[in-house]
């Protein structure tokens, strides 16, 4: 693996940058792995980079019937942050944090993590109230957390209309949160994954499952049949799909949620901010671009691209809380495909085929998730047994009602 340092830069500007080696193999499947993972979006390279490097189980193919980080990897809008309600929650998340500050040294790769902060707004006293409830739960939780008032709303980010339409009554925000790179972290996770020997297979389609007597045996592809001893199922939007190759079903609705930003401007926005009520966040990346998110779109779909109704109203709920960017002019506009869960928490752990395992059910949150969805998936793999921080995120809690209702959490409607 590349070493990426001051002195490699240069090195191999003098050449051209000609001499770089290849980030990551691609090599042909073999016939025979301990583990398949299903999926190189961020979540199954994660895993896999921890099953190899963590719990030494480094016979792994990553297979993906498209390309690398091609999924709703590639198509979000790159907010870190654990600021969650309920105490699973805020322990799973909050674990992924820490692992996104350790990143960069940990995979010698620049994630470009801006721990910028996260502000969510309140434009009434009765939403102010829950974001109170809500900013005590998070600090019991043991999660930085605090309420802001106006005054300091308006120091904090100057460009926000704070006595506008929808005047600001307050807030509260999370310093350690904010934004990272997504297609560098899906980078680094395939760069290390591959130097520890890990097969990471793009262009072939998972069309099926070897079961025999309720335990799996391998996957068939479309390069043909292969044996593995377990299987994970990292698909985000299409879990429901692979569920039903394996002949059960998962409790998840796939929905689009789109995104869209503006042409370039000079740094502006210090924060990213959040409007549960009018249901859009906002924030600034790298490139200046200003990113708009809101709502999942209205109808189920695995289409990746959005209706014009939430174009409309993140549109419009931007132009509101920031005038000056009714005069930028939209450059793009995209969508990735999620899966929601009844409780919008997601599904992590066994299912009803033995040796078959599955992480999906994200919503919203699956980028965020990344680091510790696949630490904790690589120790259930390599154990055979939940990791602590995902005990109750479990198929089963549906049918004992065990839920963990994260819906506010998400800053959005779903």
């Amino acid at each position: 693996m590349n070493n990426y340092s001051l002195f490699s830069l240069v090195r191999n500007a003098l050449s051209g940058h000609r001499r770089w080696k290849p980030a990551w193999a691609s090599p042909d499947p073999r016939k025979t792995y301990d583990v398949v993972i299903i999926g190189a979006g961020g979540q199954g390279l994660a895993t896999a980079y921890f099953l190899a490097n963590r719990y030494g189980v480094s016979n792994v193919a990553v297979i993906e019937k498209g390309w690398l980080g091609g999924g709703g990897s590639g198509r979000n809008t790159q907010v870190t942050r654990s600021n969650y309600f309920w105490p699973e929650s805020a322990a799973f998340f909050d674990h992924s944090l820490k692992l996104y500050e350790q990143l960069g040294r940990m995979l010698n790769f620049n994630i470009m993590l801006s721990q910028r902060g996260v502000l969510n707004l309140a434009h009434s006293h009765h939403m102010l109230e829950q974001l109170r409830r809500w900013t005590n739960a998070i600090q019991l939780n043991g999660v930085d957390s605090e309420m802001v008032t106006p005054e300091e709303i308006a120091r904090l980010e100057p460009l926000l209309e704070v006595n506008g339409r929808y005047p600001v009554v307050g807030g509260f925000i999370q310093r350690r949160g904010g934004i990272s790179r997504h297609d560098a972290v899906v980078w680094a996770f395939a760069r290390a994954a591959s130097a520890a020997g890990v097969d990471i297979i793009q262009q072939t389609e998972v069309t099926g499952f070897d079961i025999d007597a309720g335990r799996v045996r391998g996957v068939e592809t479309s390069r043909g049949g292969i044996t593995a001893g377990k299987v994970c199922i990292c698909v985000a939007g299409h879990t429901s799909v692979m569920a039903n190759l394996a002949g059960f079903e998962v409790p998840v609705t796939s929905m689009a949620l789109q995104a869209m930003l503006t042409e370039p401007v000079k740094p502006c926005l210090r924060r990213q901010l959040a409007s549960p009520e009018l249901g859009v966040y906002l924030g600034q990346s790298d490139r200046g671009e200003i990113i708009i998110g809101g709502s999942a779109d209205r109808y189920v779909s695995y289409a990746q691209r959005g209706g014009l109704p939430i174009l409309h109203d993140n549109l419009a709920a931007t132009a509101e809380l920031v005038p000056s960017f009714r005069r930028l002019r939209l450059m793009r506009q995209w969508a990735g495909t999620v899966d929601i869960s009844p409780d919008t928490t997601p599904i992590m752990g066994y299912t009803p085929v033995q040796g078959l395992y599955m992480s999906g059910g994200w919503g919203t949150g699956g980028y965020k998730a990344i680091p510790a969805g696949g630490d904790t998936m690589a120790y259930t793999i390599a154990n055979d047994t939940p990791h602590p921080l995902i005990e109750k995120f479990g198929l089963e809690r549906f049918e004992g009602g065990h839920l963990i209702d994260e819906g506010a959490a998400s800053g959005v409607g779903h």
